[in-house]
């Protein structure tokens, strides 16, 4: 069959990644895995956004370059950008007994656009025929009408459950099949530790993911 995979790049790094030692990630290989040997996959599409600094983590943009580098040397990749948005927003704390609730400032951010770029390239790809089945590996329920549509338009669409659990019943109602990541998964599809980018440069993992 041809086949072509939907990555949500955040909900993917979220469920899976975050606190492993696997984000060094060769997504093509992880859905290669996930596969009939027989069939071909001629295009990844990679949805995802440029994240900013936060607290704590002041490096999380030099180390995301990295990885798109690194994921730019596969030929198959197509990556596509959201935006993320960080912004300081007033929560309450959890207390039941302080009433009127005391507020604090928190960082928060949201990611916006990768979802529905994600569900028309999906959709829009299965309408020109060009694949014969989707392989996607999100489990965002707001991707459940067009997994659906997808179907309805005659192609088979594989779910990959990403963080060990079952999957949303909304979501496996409208999935061909569901295959699970693994650690053992992960691990083979790891990039080498140093591979050569397009233009013959070095690209290292980040050695705190290692």
């Amino acid at each position: 069959m041809r086949v072509r995979v939907y990555v949500d790049g955040f909900n993917l790094y979220y469920r899976a990644l975050k606190r492993t030692p696997y984000k060094w990630l060769n997504v093509y290989e992880l859905a290669r895995d996930m596969l009939d040997p027989a069939d071909t996959i001629d295009m990844v599409r990679y949805f995802t956004a440029r994240v900013s600094p936060r607290a704590g983590n002041a490096d999380a943009p030099r180390h995301q370059q990295m990885y798109l580098n690194a994921l730019c040397t596969l030929p198959e990749i197509d990556i596509h950008y959201g935006r993320f948005l960080p912004k300081a927003k007033w929560r309450p704390i959890v207390h039941p007994g302080w009433e009127p609730p005391v507020m604090v400032q928190v960082h928060d951010t949201e990611e916006k656009g990768s979802d529905v770029n994600l569900a028309v390239h999906m959709l829009h790809d299965a309408l020109t025929d060009k694949y014969d089945a989707a392989l996607l590996m999100s489990q965002d329920t707001d991707l459940c009408e067009p997994m659906r549509m997808v179907q309805e338009a005659g192609k088979i669409l594989g779910l990959v459950c990403l963080d060990g659990r079952q999957p949303n019943n909304r979501l496996k109602k409208h999935a061909s099949f569901v295959r699970h990541v693994t650690p053992a998964r992960l691990l083979a599809a790891q990039f080498p530790d140093t591979i050569i980018g397009k233009k013959g440069q070095e690209i290292t993992r980040p050695n705190e993911w290692a």
